[in-house]
């Protein structure tokens, strides 16, 4: 039997990848906004913020198989916002925030796979690395500060929050709080690790003492600071259409009340209109303290 030709070959040619891409199982669609000021008494802002979009794609370029046995597209999304308040004095603040969130994110982009769903082990997989990038960046700070004498002492608040469709999780480690607004109504999601917070706790303050106690800034937990161990608190959250989820400094919780971020974010505005609202509110309260305001709007269809 004589070589066949390419002619006379049983391989289909390629087929040419047309069409759109396929809708992922929940689409998503965020509108996010966000505002950092250094206030009116700081000299420099020590606040560092972070919104970024991360996953994994495929696209197929040629290919023989049937379109009923290759998507022409795949695309899977993700989303995380951060807010680091970072203390020390001078700039040593400035660069505690920048590296946590720098460090953070190279860490994940250094494991050789993602996690991208919530849902069984791999949600325990998720909250499991969390905690062990918190610990890494924690580390790195600590050891930053003991290297240079000016840094010594700084340290950070860190606050993370993923999106993956109704799924997320957040992470936090200081007084730098998120909030989850829903039909009107503003929930503090995180737990200030201050003194203030304990004592509250603890019974031996009320609220109203707690808003205006002197340990409200003493914080009890901070990314670097004096080393040793640090406790995270990571918690699942579970999103609905029309959700906000609100990360800021303490340079805004301070300046205004739960009551006006609410009616703020309450209004029919666009997320960056709403930040700056927040933010431009704050500062007319006296913006003693740098002040930073991330919002992520999310509608989910049915």
């Amino acid at each position: 039997m004589g070589k066949r030709s390419p002619r006379d070959s049983d391989t289909a040619p390629h087929r040419p990848i047309v069409g759109s891409e396929p809708p992922p199982k929940v689409q998503v669609h965020i509108d996010f906004g966000a505002v950092s000021d250094r206030g009116t008494k700081r000299e420099n802002n020590e606040d560092s913020y972070l919104v970024t979009r991360f996953g994994r794609a495929l696209e197929a370029m040629l290919t023989n198989l049937p379109a009923d046995d290759m998507p022409d597209r795949f695309r899977e999304r993700g989303y995380a916002l951060i807010v680091a308040d970072g203390m020390g004095g001078h700039a040593a603040g400035e660069v505690a925030s920048r590296l946590a969130i720098g460090t953070l994110v190279k860490r994940a982009m250094d494991m050789p796979d993602w996690v991208l769903k919530y849902d069984g082990e791999r949600e325990k997989e998720a909250m499991r690395r969390a905690d062990e990038y918190y610990r890494r960046v924690h580390e790195a700070v600590a050891r930053r500060a003991e290297e240079d004498p000016n840094l010594r002492g700084m340290g950070t608040t860190m606050t993370v929050a993923t999106i993956l469709g109704h799924d997320g999780i957040l992470a936090h480690v200081g007084d730098s709080r998120a909030y989850l607004h829903r039909d009107g109504e503003l929930h503090q999601l995180t737990k200030d690790q201050t003194q203030a917070q304990l004592l509250l706790d603890s019974g031996v303050i009320n609220e109203e003492e707690f808003a205006r106690h002197q340990y409200r800034h003493v914080l009890l937990q901070a990314i670097g600071g004096k080393g040793g161990l640090v406790e995270v608190e990571i918690q699942r959250l579970r999103f609905l259409d029309n959700d906000r989820l609100l990360l800021c400094s303490d340079g805004l919780t301070d300046m205004v009340g739960d009551a006006a971020i609410a009616e703020v974010l309450s209004r029919s505005v666009s997320s960056q209109d709403a930040c700056d609202l927040l933010v431009e509110l704050a500062l007319q309260a006296g913006g003693k303290d740098n002040v930073t305001v991330v919002l992520a709007h999310l509608n989910i269809p049915a």
